[in-house]
């Protein structure tokens, strides 16, 4: 069967990475988590003690940064020159680098080249905020996953939980909320949907049904 690049777009705290990932699992197929490797240009610019309002050096940074993923989607490392930073990418000041560095058009420039390397032979899985609308406008799967704020408040709460972070649920909606409109409202690319992407709600929908649906579509255009 021919091998197909499945582009996942959507909100945080949509399920777009759970389902990305088992769908990933069930196809063995690659999976590339696009949001690790703004995470990971935004640690480069806390690493390096570089500040997020100067764009010309956080461009600088994303053009050099030798990100690399690693591993199957249950076990996905980030690598960020030569150095193990999956950890380090999830803490809260990461997220909040990296939603900012996002903004910058020739930051989203620099990843879509890095993510396009990283996609060539196909058999891909991809999810992010521009997948099907960016990096991959040609893909023969799109797909926008959504919820409602308070269920993608209280996912994202659980998995902070897992981590480790004791957070509320408001402190995450708030969290969100933040991020929402970052990403819908930055000039380059924002987020939304692709004309041509199926839309699920997987508000009310349990992981099984959702990844059911998605294997249909997938199947249906293979």
């Amino acid at each position: 069967m021919e091998r197909l690049v499945i582009a996942i777009d959507g909100p945080s705290g949509s399920g777009k990475s759970t389902v990305g990932k088992a769908i990933a699992r069930r196809l063995d197929y690659l999976y590339i988590d696009s949001g690790a490797v703004y995470r990971a240009v935004g640690r480069k610019a806390l690493d390096t003690s570089t500040s997020l309002e100067d764009s010309v050096s956080i461009v600088r940074l994303a053009r050099q940064a030798a990100i690399k993923l690693e591993g199957d989607p249950d076990h996905l490392r980030v690598f960020l020159d030569g150095r193990d930073v999956t950890v380090e990418i999830r803490s809260p000041e990461s997220s909040k680098a990296s939603s900012v560095v996002a903004t910058i058009p020739e930051v989203r420039e620099a990843v879509v080249h890095k993510l396009r390397e990283m996609s060539r032979e196909g058999g891909v899985v991809m999810d992010g905020r521009d997948i099907g609308t960016k990096v991959f406008p040609q893909a023969q799967v799109k797909l926008f996953l959504d919820a409602s704020l308070d269920m993608r408040a209280q996912r994202r709460c659980e998995e902070e939980h897992e981590r480790g972070r004791d957070v509320s649920v408001e402190t995450v909606k708030a969290e969100l909320e933040e991020r929402d409109r970052r990403d819908t409202g930055r000039l380059a690319t924002p987020l939304v949907k692709a004309p041509d992407a199926i839309l699920i709600d997987t508000s009310d929908m349990p992981l099984d049904a959702v990844i059911e649906q998605v294997l249909e579509i997938v199947n249906s255009r293979s």
